[in-house]
């Protein structure tokens, strides 16, 4: 587990369509605590037994998608550092000031390969999860309100140059290959998805190769264990949420999941369980005639929306 270097997921924007109906969707149904709105009218919010001031970040487009993702690293040094590793490895960057974001310190942005804006930063302020750190209780008001996952867990992106992506995050950022998933043999069997951590996670970013740049496949929110899954499905159809997959469990990762779209198109995943690779962990490869069984293990279905719907 990470305790230098680029430590976990932070932060992600998302462009939504209606931000009064995603705000009261987010905060309502979905259960995330709102924490503020700044000057340019986004909204912020964080999941409940997160400490940090922000993880979600909702701005009003005309369409829907992702703007960019954030990632913690330990600290100003470590910021420093990697801007100067990535200008070696001929990467543009940008420094984006401290309060760019509300309670969030400067940020170091740069373009994936991919076509995606991802940023780092050392600096957040830390809000706390309204338990206290004396004594506290194993829960409180938030971790009741709609669906209520615990954290940001990590999003799956769509883009060209996927092996240029891996090779950028596992040389320059210090993340490590956990899975991959092979295309057809008569195609050479090139990686098509890749299953990166810089923690012990089973994953905290997810990268699948397509033509198109810059796209968001899902935000995924972790759940405390599979019956809080369960419970979120009761929650979605409550509310009339529409569900891309699920409830089931990935063979990937050995996740428990379901996908469901927000009021704007996003696709936002619940998602718990998994296994702890620890840093001497080797690979886990999925070929192409078993994904099927990697997406949803039980049915060994390709779900075609799954597949090929993002934004």
């Amino acid at each position: 587990m990470a305790i230098t270097g680029v430590m976990r997921p932070g932060h992600i924007q998302i462009r939504v369509l209606d931000l009064e109906i995603s705000r009261k969707f987010y905060r309502d149904v979905v259960g995330l605590v709102e924490t503020g709105t700044d000057p340019q009218g986004r909204v912020y919010f964080k999941c409940w037994d997160e400490r940090d001031h922000n993880s979600v970040i909702l701005r009003q487009a005309d369409r829907a998608g992702v703007d960019f993702v954030g990632f913690r690293v330990s600290d100003r040094a470590a910021l420093d550092g990697f801007e100067r590793a990535l200008k070696a490895r001929g990467l543009a960057t940008d420094r984006l000031p401290a309060g760019e974001m509300l309670e969030t310190g400067e940020r170091l942005r740069f373009t994936l390969p991919s076509g995606h804006d991802f940023e780092l930063y050392a600096d957040k302020t830390h809000v706390g999860n309204g338990l206290g750190l004396v004594n506290p209780p194993p829960w409180g008001a938030d971790a009741e309100r709609g669906i209520a996952p615990i954290r940001f867990d990590h999003c799956l992106l769509y883009g060209p140059n996927v092996q240029e992506n891996k090779a950028l995050f596992t040389e320059v950022l210090g993340f490590r290959l956990v899975e991959r998933i092979l295309g057809p043999k008569e195609a050479g069997e090139p990686e098509l998805a890749i299953f990166l951590s810089c923690s012990h996670k089973t994953h905290d970013i997810a990268f699948v190769e397509h033509p198109e740049p810059g796209k968001l496949h899902h935000v995924s929110l972790r759940m405390a264990s599979w019956e809080k899954v369960q419970r979120a499905s009761d929650i979605m159809g409550m509310n009339k949420v529409s569900i891309d997959i699920g409830p089931t469990r990935h063979g990937t990762t050995r996740g428990e999941t379901i996908y469901a779209w927000d009021p704007s198109g996003n696709r936002f995943e619940t998602f718990a369980g998994g296994y702890e690779p620890y840093p001497d962990w080797e690979p886990i490869t999925w070929t192409f005639d078993e994904f099927g069984h990697g997406l949803d293990f039980p049915t060994g279905k390709l779900h075609e929306s799954f597949l090929g719907v993002v934004t």
